[in-house]
């Protein structure tokens, strides 16, 4: 039966959860995020709680749960190298997977009123760990979390992808390969540090235009400036008469008005997310490059180049499946055949020109 499936799934991942928890509250130093995650570790062993009952009133099985000490293991490890706000970032992924379950799950199956007032209290305490996350990630500029992230695959990939096509075109010169592969990694690095640099700057100045226009307008017309808020409002679908009286309370309020239109005014730092971006674009190069500088050919190189870009691509797919409540098959498979798959590609390519252009002796 589909409920009962499911019911027990949510049973192991609410137990999970509150060791997780606890976990990271006995580990952690700071005494605010202690006791946070100390509280939180009460309130999911309550949801846990829930469910082992709701299983019991259908007779089902209650199943011996068996904590994860690779999950504990690579939290701890993550908070230890990158900081409270890296393990925030991921592990709101696996409350907002619970949220959307929880709530399928409310609107799909026959539940009695009791069950779903208490589900609908299991929802709006995954709703508060959120807020929890956000608040955390913004103290700890956890943002970055992603420029590490998307900077490493990046740097794989796309090294993978250029070593292994040179390999096809230099199979007797693997040095040539392994400088070309550097030379390429530390421009391309330069570029991704530059277009994030770009992005979050223009983003920023974005927000600050929005702000002064706003802020201009409140001093010229306060009339004009509550049609706009009403406008706003209205097209994120917001009934008109709610709009209106919305428009009508905030427009004396200028700073609630500034975080509803452009968010919190601090925002993302551009050289931190350059230098984040850029560095971990570096670290990606050297898996796929470091073969060609200890081999004497290229086809020897290439199978360590892929099989150490390959384990590195798993390494972070298995970090963001652990803690996002995504299944670590599914996730290494994504990035790794993906990955692989444009190595794949690019040796092949490789071929095709030194079929046309006869380069290989070079």
């Amino acid at each position: 039966m589909e409920e009962i499936k499911l019911a027990k799934k949510f049973y192991e991942d609410e137990y999970q959860d509150s060791v997780l928890y606890s976990g990271l509250a006995k580990a952690e130093k700071d005494r605010k995020l202690k006791e946070e995650f100390a509280r939180l570790a009460g309130i999911e062993a309550k949801h846990s709680t829930f469910w082992r009952e709701f299983l019991k009133r259908r007779n089902a099985e209650v199943p011996r749960v068996k904590v994860s000490r690779l999950k504990l293991f690579s939290v701890r490890l993550l908070r230890k190298i990158l900081g409270p706000g890296a393990v925030a970032s991921l592990l709101e992924m696996g409350e907002n997977s619970a949220i959307e379950k929880y709530y399928r799950f409310l609107t799909s199956f026959d539940l009695s009123e009791e069950e779903k007032i208490e589900l609908s209290r299991v929802i709006l305490d995954e709703l508060e760990h959120e807020r929890f996350f956000a608040e955390t990630k913004r103290l700890f500029h956890a943002e970055n979390v992603r420029d590490l992230v998307l900077g490493m695959n990046d740097g794989l990939v796309e090294l993978l992808g250029t070593v292994t096509g040179l390999s096809a075109v230099y199979v007797n010169s693997p040095r040539i390969v392994g400088i070309s592969g550097l030379i390429v990694g530390v421009a391309g690095a330069l570029s991704m540090g530059i277009g994030a640099f770009i992005s979050v700057r223009s983003q920023r100045q974005v927000n600050e235009s929005v702000r002064r226009r706003m802020e201009v307008l409140f001093k010229v017309s306060p009339e004009r400036a509550r049609e706009e808020i009403f406008e706003k409002l209205s097209e994120v679908g917001i009934p008109e008469e709610v709009a209106k009286e919305v428009a009508e309370r905030l427009s004396s309020n200028h700073k609630a008005i500034m975080k509803l239109l452009v968010g919190e005014g601090e925002g993302e730092n551009e050289i931190r997310s350059a230098v984040y971006t850029g560095l971990a674009y570096l670290l990606g190069v050297l898996f796929p490059v470091l073969p060609y500088f200890l081999t004497s050919s290229s086809l020897v190189a290439l199978p360590f180049s892929i099989a150490l870009a390959g384990t590195a691509l798993a390494v972070v797919a298995t970090l963001i499946a652990l803690l996002s409540g995504i299944s670590i098959k599914t996730k290494i498979a994504e990035m790794v055949s993906t990955g692989l798959g444009a190595a794949f590609l690019s040796y092949l390519f490789g071929r095709l020109m030194e079929g046309i252009f006869h380069v290989s002796a070079l």
